[in-house]
């Protein structure tokens, strides 16, 4: 058993996990997170990928979380403007569903409620005038244009991860924990690396619960606890088409039986439609997306584009577990997406915090409510600090993109222009640490296929956690939409022999 007691011991390596950690550490706190799998591989990596303030939470009255998310927005894009970026977004009026007053008195609320300052306000368009609408079948004309943001969601992990062990954290990845017992004040946690069946225990004064949809799980099998939450499992799944059309505005639409459902540009090269909502009943580990889910998304998108979308078109799909609180809703889109905190223990007895529910894009402020609670039981230790932190490679203004992309072209004047654009969207200011010294292609070593090389990958294995193939080219760059383009024999061989060297040197 090591001899360090930490302060906090957090369970799950999500966005929520990884945001707590972050902060608990840059106030002060000891910290040391366990993740049974990868970072974000579970539902942090497979949301719509947008930080909103979910215009359609208005209908069911969920003022306080869309002003939270609101004002959220804009923080975030200047903490990392390298992974989130503001998008427009397309709401056609489809007769026979919600009525266009009560749209535009939707997205009025949008506009005033939040802190927008940055941010464009909505306009109203004509469809059968402005060149998106050729896009749609003929029949629609009046539509609305809002704003929100685009976020790469597992990067957004990796790096509230990488902050987090730059100020001190420990993160441990591919770590399960198998027990955790409360001895006297603090907590003894038995830890188990999935790889090499290691064991570790680790002392700590606070546990904070948030593996999220394992949330009960970890309760009834780690810690034992007669405590159960309402948490309250809702499945929602994307499919991705090859491009449908050439314009950067995104689609919002509405579907007859009352759920919406997006299209977004996506990597360049493709279109993202989505998302479901279903209640979901087994394994999280076992989510995947359904015939009817399938043909769901088809159908509905094809109700609004010219062209019909059909199973062919689709590249890849992807689906996950929303761990949310079971408020009592009757419908899964129905059910809140806030966040509830629930704590136990305290003074003689060690405290636990649960974590349910909560959305990317209130991540931050879901942190800073964690922490109430932590320094309720450990006291405090420094102030809020994250709201005006960048997160790493995030060191630029918000409307600099452009000038960061030409400035590592001339730098490196063998990328190509997409090229450069790829990394500083992956890694902002930290790509320079990647291609550091390289005079040619040549210089960044063992080339996997579609601009993925050697340098790249290891910068991901040293810095960011990764183990696997996938963990690459699903959840740190995803290059994985590359398909046979990638040689993932070469880099499974690749990554297998560098991390034998990598253990070596630990």
């Amino acid at each position: 058993m090591s001899e360090t007691i930490y302060d906090i011991f957090v369970i799950g390596g999500g966005i929520n996990g990884c945001g707590i950690a972050r902060d608990a550490v840059g106030r002060g706190f000891s910290v040391f997170l366990a993740e049974m799998d990868d970072l974000a591989s579970g539902t942090s990596s497979r949301a719509t990928k947008l930080i909103h303030g979910g215009l359609r939470y208005l209908e069911h009255y969920e003022f306080r979380l869309v002003r939270e998310a609101l004002k959220e927005r804009e923080v975030l894009w200047a903490a990392a403007p390298h992974i989130i970026w503001p998008l427009r977004f397309v709401l056609p009026h489809h007769k026979g569903l919600r009525p266009s007053w009560l749209l535009r008195l939707g997205l009025f609320l949008y506009d005033n409620i939040g802190g927008r300052k940055l941010l464009p306000a909505t306009k109203d368009l004509d469809l059968q005038t402005d060149p998106i609408g050729r896009t749609l079948k003929p029949g629609y004309g009046k539509a609305f244009e809002y704003s929100d943001c685009w976020v790469d969601d597992a990067r957004l992990v990796a790096l509230n991860a990488r902050d987090a062990v730059d100020k001190g954290a420990r993160i441990h990845t591919r770590t399960k924990v198998i027990s955790a017992k409360r001895v006297g004040s603090h907590w003894d946690i038995e830890t188990e690396n999935t790889e090499t069946g290691r064991t570790e225990t680790i002392a700590a004064k606070m546990l904070v619960n948030a593996a999220g949809p394992w949330v009960d799980t970890v309760l009834d099998q780690s810690v034992h606890a007669h405590e159960k939450h309402a948490v309250r499992l809702v499945k929602g799944s994307h499919i991705v088409v090859k491009k449908l059309y050439d314009d950067p505005r995104c689609f919002f639409f509405q579907n007859n039986d009352g759920r919406i459902f997006f299209a977004i540009p996506y990597e360049d090269d493709f279109t993202l439609i989505g998302t479901t909502d279903e209640d979901y009943f087994g394994d999280p580990r076992d989510v995947a997306i359904s015939e009817s889910e399938t043909d769901y998304l088809c159908a509905a998108a094809s109700e609004y584009f010219a062209t019909p979308i059909t199973r062919d078109q689709i590249v890849w799909s992807y689906s996950g577990v929303r761990p949310l609180y079971d408020d009592g809703a009757s419908k899964a889109q129905e059910a809140t997406r806030d966040y509830v905190l629930k704590r136990s223990g305290g003074n003689s007895e060690a405290a636990l915090l649960n974590v349910i529910g909560g959305k990317l894009t209130t991540y931050r402020r879901l942190a800073e409510s964690a922490l109430e609670h932590i320094e309720a039981v450990l006291g405090k230790r420094g102030e809020k600090w994250t709201a005006d932190a960048h997160l790493p490679g995030g060191d630029f203004p918000v409307g600099a993109f452009a000038h960061e992309v030409e400035k590592l072209g001339t730098d490196y004047p063998f990328l190509s222009g997409p090229e450069a654009k790829r990394f500083i969207r992956r890694y902002g200011t930290r790509a320079w640490t990647i291609l550091d010294g390289a005079k040619s292609t040549g210089d960044l070593g063992q080339h996997f296929g579609a601009g993925l090389y050697a340098a790249e990958v290891r910068y991901l294995m040293e810095n960011e956690w990764a183990h696997t193939p996938e963990d690459v080219l699903w959840r740190r760059t995803k290059r994985g939409l590359a398909g046979a383009e990638i040689d993932q024999e070469a880099l499974a061989a690749f990554m297998a022999e560098d991390q034998a060297k990598t253990t070596v040197a630990l």
